[in-house]
């Protein structure tokens, strides 16, 4: 996947955008603040090469050479001066050091690739790590169950009163081995209902514990925890509720096919995992869906002052 045309902040100077043509930086910058115009920037004219300076007419050291003719001592490389020697008064390199023919600019943090831009660094944060991600859901998981074994605790009870004997009867023919064809005993009647009123309820709390905080801050109590916030592809803004339920929506709501032989939970862990194979945005299906990245909170002087593991 290819990062798409448009206006970013430059990776070099978090304070300036510039325009990425699919396959590299053009134009010139704008400071982040500005309005970026709808398009590419104009082409910038070329430069006109300055005159070059008369010289006086001076004896020439080469035969044949006309008088008023510089000569250039052997080893000189063109356009500098020779090699151990300082440039003399005003001469400056032609181009500019921060053309891009010289390369990626000074400072660019990050390797490229033949035919593969350099990693996003979207409204000039990087993108949050598939650890941190995966640590952050972790804690949302552990969060969301203790509010299912306070809610949903009373449920759960009276399902395994209602699967007791098929699972007894189960037991014991692991642990007396001996042929028995007769099915094993049926489950009670109220065992489906069951069910699907412990999924629908696991479902909602979950909803109501993530999307509100996601849709105000990008940020559950998981992702506070590890650094990291989720923003909207297109602006460092707020998802909203919207957007927070879209991108919910595709996590969450295969819980309720938990039910089906877990076909739910399958679909949960390949969305879990899609960042790993998601170039160059690191994007889970979710956030597809929801057109919004992950990425690291910047670290505030406060933060700074004490990192981690020091005391307050």
């Amino acid at each position: 996947m290819s990062v798409a045309p448009g206006w970013y902040v430059d990776p070099a100077d978090p304070q300036t955008r510039r325009y990425w043509d699919g396959e590299g930086w053009i134009g010139a910058p704008i400071p982040v603040d500005a309005t970026p115009p709808e398009g590419p920037p104009p082409p910038e004219p070329e430069p006109t090469p300055e005159p070059e300076p008369v010289t006086s007419a001076t004896p020439s050291s080469t035969p044949g050479t006309p008088p008023g003719t510089p000569t250039t001592p052997p080893g000189t490389p063109v356009g500098g001066p020779p090699p151990g020697h300082p440039p003399p008064a005003g001469w400056q390199q032609w181009p500019p050091a921060s053309d891009p023919r010289h390369g990626p600019p000074p400072g660019w943090p990050y390797p490229t690739w033949p035919g593969r831009p350099p990693e996003p660094r979207p409204h000039g944060m990087p993108l949050a790590g598939f650890g941190a991600r995966l640590g952050a859901r972790l804690i949302d998981f552990g969060i969301v169950f203790l509010l299912n074994v306070l809610v949903n605790g009373w449920f759960v009870a009276r399902l395994l009163d209602e699967i007791s004997v098929p699972l007894n009867e189960f037991g014991r023919r692991l642990q007396n081995p001996e042929r028995n064809t007769e099915p094993l005993p049926q489950a009670g009647d109220q065992t489906g209902s069951l069910i699907v009123v412990i999924l629908l309820i696991a479902t909602m709390l979950w909803l109501a514990y993530e999307v509100p905080s996601m849709a105000a801050s990008g940020q559950s109590f998981g992702k506070r925890l590890m650094g990291i916030r989720a923003v909207p592809v297109e602006a460092d803004a707020p998802l909203g509720f919207g957007r927070a339920l879209r991108r919910w929506n595709t996590l969450g709501l295969p819980t309720l096919l938990w039910y089906c032989c877990g076909l739910g939970l399958l679909l949960q862990l390949i969305d879990a995992l899609s960042p790993l194979f998601d170039h160059p945005l690191r994007q889970a299906l979710h956030d597809k869906r929801a057109q919004t990245v992950v990425v690291k909170v910047p670290r505030t002087p406060a933060d700074g002052a004490n990192p981690p593991g020091d005391a307050p």
